[in-house]
Formats: structure tokens, sequence, C-alpha cells
């Protein structure tokens, strides 16, 4: 497999979204191990784009496992700065599934104020019913002079 290659632009734009990142794999002094590219994979399968801290001191061996990873699993090298490596990949998408609304179950009130109804209606009356079963009015609401005068 071959590494994917980006143009400086989207590498740029990856970099500023890997800037708030921590490293997500350690690569210690035994190198790249089976266990390690396994846990690359799945690093990069799960967030797509994540840093790789580099252990060892030997700076071709870093460039090297470097080169390695982004071949091996068809990622893109997007920087390589002293022992951090940023790797991206895209994701894999998946299919959405599909989300059932919600009903939302809202009682009525009975023709008395105090009892609600058994459940049978679903949906939310908003004119509060009297005790005589006539819908209460709402009040006029007195404007100052000044207003008044204005119109």
């Amino acid at each position: 497999m071959t590494a994917l290659s980006l143009t400086p632009a989207q590498r740029k734009a990856q970099r500023a979204k890997a800037h708030a990142l921590n490293p997500v794999v350690m690569i210690g002094n035994d190198g790249l191990t089976a266990a390690v590219r396994k846990e690359i994979d799945r690093a990069l399968s799960s967030h797509g784009l994540i840093k790789i801290r580099v252990l060892g001191d030997d700076r071709d061996a870093r460039i090297a496992m470097y080169e390695s990873i982004c071949d091996d699993l068809s990622a893109a090298p997007i920087q390589h700065i002293g022992k951090l490596l940023v790797v991206w990949r895209p994701m894999e998408s998946k299919p959405e599934k599909s989300v059932p609304s919600k009903k939302v179950a809202r009682a009525y009130q009975t023709a008395r104020t105090n009892q609600r109804s058994n459940g049978s209606r679903v949906g939310f009356k908003k004119a509060a019913v009297a005790s005589s079963s006539k819908p209460k009015r709402r009040k006029t609401r007195l404007a100052s002079p000044k207003k008044a005068a204005l119109g």
C-alpha cells in the first residue's frame, strides 16, 4: 500500500486541527512492533487524525517509522516535529442509523381543572379550562397615559 498524498493546503488544515490533540499512541524503545501497528490502525479508524510520540532518540529511525506507518496503514503524513508524528487517514463512512422520532406525550385537561385525562389524547391544550367549561380570556392590558396618547 502507498501513503496518501495531500496538497499543502490540505496538510496545513490538518496540522491546524492536530494542534490541540494529545498523543494517542506512544512508540517505546522496542520500536514499531505488531501490537503498536495494530493500535495505530485502531486509533486511525476511530479518530482519523492522531499524534504519535516516539521515545527513541535516533532521528533516522523515527523518519523510517513514520514512512513505514504511512505506507503500511495507507495514511497521509501530516507533520514530523521532534519526537511527535502526526498522521491522518480518512475515516470510513458508516451507514447512518435511523433514529425514531420521539413522541412527546402531553396531557389534556378535563372540564374540571384539577383532574387530568386518562391519556387517550396526546397533545397540549394551551388555554386553561375553567369550571364552567369556557376558556379563560386574557385580561386587557392597561396602557400608561403617555402611550395611550401616542397611539
